[in-house]
């Protein structure tokens, strides 16, 4: 195994873990334009983009001052990640970061309704795939009859894994396998229904790990979904939620020619917080019989 692999499940597999662990190894940037670049990783892998992950660098970049900062405005964490290059736009006020607005790279469709067997109910769905720095699947849960709720995070875990297997080298894109299956669903009962449009989603990546947050490259993925099908305008607002309630705000930033003919792409804004919880240090000891770790789910 190559080192940063090793480490990688030093870190996330248990006892240091858990199954639904995320992380990144920061890097050098790629060239004088990136404060720096970063490697995420999860359980099963490595991610080539994290939304959500970048917010949390912009903020952590602020607050231990490795990008100086106003006093009061905004400030740009350029990030280099294996998709691209993002940046996190960091909001100061009194000298503490309030929120990040994640710019992603362009994002677009890549098929719409593909017809998917579920083996397990003997049922057929649509899935709709699109690219955000990662290849993401749309499915509408009410199709399945599930609500995004917390009880229902084993079901969305045997799906997402079913529905994998099933799309197989059709959810393929350049060289990018499907990252994460997305199952959403509207809030029509929201307040602010009728000004926005208001989603809940269980994204669900990898193996089987699920996003707490509502997933910064699957709001890209859902942003550009609903571009496509002509549901959401460019100064229309996504207030996206995720399985436990976490709420990200997006919208698109700016339009860009599709490579995929029949598709429009688009530069997704996305709104979110972080907090830094932790400091930690990890001992990694080689002559543990359980080295580098185990998962149990």
């Amino acid at each position: 195994n190559h080192p940063l692999d090793r480490l990688r499940k030093f870190l996330s597999h248990e006892p240091r873990g858990h199954a639904d662990m995320y992380g990144g190894f920061i890097t050098p940037p790629d060239d004088m334009g990136a404060h720096f670049g970063v490697l995420f990783w999860h359980t099963s892998g490595f991610s080539t983009a994290c939304g959500h992950g970048t917010i949390a660098l912009g903020y952590w970049a602020v607050s231990k001052g490795l990008v100086e900062a106003p006093e009061n405005g905004a400030v740009e964490v350029v990030v280099d990640v294996p998709s691209g290059r993002v940046s996190a736009s960091v909001t100061v006020r009194h000298g503490k970061p309030v929120h990040a607005d994640f710019i992603n790279i362009s994002s677009y469709q890549i098929a719409r309704g593909l017809s998917v067997k579920i083996p397990s109910r003997d049922e057929e769905i649509r899935v709709d795939l699109a690219f955000a720095g990662a290849v993401m699947a749309s499915v509408n849960a009410a199709e399945l009859g599930l609500e995004v709720k917390p009880s229902n995070a084993d079901t969305f875990i045997r799906l997402q894994r079913e529905i994998k297997a099933a799309l197989g080298n059709r959810a393929s894109y350049l060289d990018y396998e499907l990252y994460a299956v997305i199952f959403f669903e509207e809030e029509r009962n929201h307040p602010d229904y009728r000004k926005l449009i208001v989603q809940r989603s269980a994204t669900v990546y990898g193996d089987g790990q699920i996003d707490r947050s509502p997933c910064g490259s699957g709001t890209c993925a859902r942003i550009a979904t609903l571009f496509g099908d002509g549901r959401l305008r460019e100064n229309l607002k996504l207030l996206h939620h995720s399985i436990i309630g976490s709420a990200f705000e997006a919208q698109i930033e700016s339009l860009r020619t599709c490579p995929v003919p029949g598709f429009d792409s688009c530069v997704v804004r996305v709104r979110g917080q972080a907090h830094l919880v932790a400091q930690s240090r990890f001992f990694i000891n080689e002559e543990d019989p359980l080295s580098p770790g185990f998962i149990l789910r």
